[in-house]
């Protein structure tokens, strides 16, 4: 195991990823610290799914390397996989399952144990209401099975989360819901890296943005002390109306 000293959560250098011969990312390096809401923004096509693919271990990279948590990815797979909790676009839980059941099925999977309190504690902590801990998920909405999907990370206590699109579909208020729980998660002092299409949603949450084009980071931003990132310098940017 690689025992590498770091300070970030997350850590790609000079990452190259090729998929069927064909270059996907080019030379990426970004960082994102313990505490850190970090948005990685990008059109279709600009390599956003296959970063965080490499950071699961599921690509291998033709060159550079990504961390997390400090260890190498390709060589601590299950360390890795332990400190991240992954949210897809569409959480992959149960439908004919309600929250608990889906909750206390996956954290059996992983050989964990929560009392009822606990299980309570998580579900009041994502703002899913009681009335709905009980009932199947194929009755929720997106943003109800997406905070079913938080409030199970929470459970197994992982630090670091990866977000694929996590506010495509939302209504406006789910979305608000969603990024007051992602600043508190930030709060507590978990890393978030989010992958969004969705300029003015990475402005309004994310602690810094990286913007990702065919493949490679052309300009970063930061957002200014008890601020928000300026989003009309980075939609003129993510349009390319902008020298970077």
């Amino acid at each position: 195991m690689n025992n590498k000293k770091t300070q970030f959560a997350i850590e790609a250098n000079s990452l190259h990823v090729d998929i069927k011969n064909a270059p996907i990312l080019r030379n990426l390096s970004f960082q994102v610290a313990e505490g850190e809401i970090y948005a990685l923004l990008g059109g279709n096509g600009a390599g956003k799914s296959t970063t965080l693919k490499t950071l699961l271990g599921f690509n291998q990279p033709s060159s550079g390397k990504v961390f997390i948590a400090g260890q190498e990815v390709y060589s601590a797979l299950d360390f890795i996989r332990r400190k991240t909790a992954y949210l897809p676009e569409s959480a992959t839980l149960y439908p004919h399952l309600s929250a608990y059941e889906n909750v206390q099925y996956f954290l059996s999977l992983a050989d964990i144990k929560k009392s009822e309190d606990e299980l309570n504690q998580a579900f009041q902590r994502v703002s899913l209401q009681e009335s709905a801990w009980h009932r199947q998920l194929q009755t929720y909405s997106k943003g109800m099975r997406q905070k079913t999907a938080i409030a199970l990370a929470l459970l197994r206590e992982a630090p670091i989360f990866l977000l694929d699109e996590p506010t495509s579909g939302l209504d406006p208020v789910a979305i608000d819901e969603f990024n007051q729980l992602v600043r508190e998660l930030a709060s507590s002092g978990a890393s978030i890296l989010m992958v969004t299409h969705d300029v003015y949603g990475a402005c309004q949450v994310a602690d810094r943005i990286g913007l990702l084009r065919n493949g490679e980071l052309v300009g970063e931003y930061d957002a200014p002390e008890n601020g928000r990132i300026d989003t009309e310098q980075v939609h003129a940017a993510f349009a390319q109306r902008k020298a970077l």
